[in-house]
């Protein structure tokens, strides 16, 4: 019984312990409401440069299968300016949920002018 009483405490921290994000390969963390899964099956990830263009008012994002590793085929997404978080690795990254149709978060690298 005391066993039991002592483990109680330490369960409700556990459960009450915040849930992290998943890393960028370049270490930073995505925010938690950007990311589900992990660094190997999350919605989250780098994708190419070259997928990237700048429009005005924001971005244009064309997909093709496997430029994200939900992607399963071409995509055109124009995301706003006012919506796109901080890249801390300068690299642009992009979180598809809850299907590959739909763009949650995009981060993208200062633009620098």
């Amino acid at each position: 019984m005391r066993v039991t009483f002592l483990l109680f405490p330490l369960g409700m921290f556990a459960l009450a312990a915040p849930t992290l994000a998943h890393d960028a390969a370049s270490g930073w963390q995505y925010e938690q409401f950007c990311c589900n899964g992990n660094s190997h099956n999350g919605d989250c990830q780098m994708i190419p440069a070259t997928t990237v263009r700048i429009i005005k008012g924001g971005y244009q994002v064309t997909l093709a299968p496997g430029d994200h590793r939900l992607a399963t085929r071409a995509h055109i997404f124009r995301l706003p300016q006012d919506t796109t978080r901080h890249s801390p690795d300068g690299e642009y990254h992009l979180c598809l949920y809850p299907t590959e149709d739909t763009p949650r978060c995009f981060y993208a690298p200062d633009m620098g002018f």
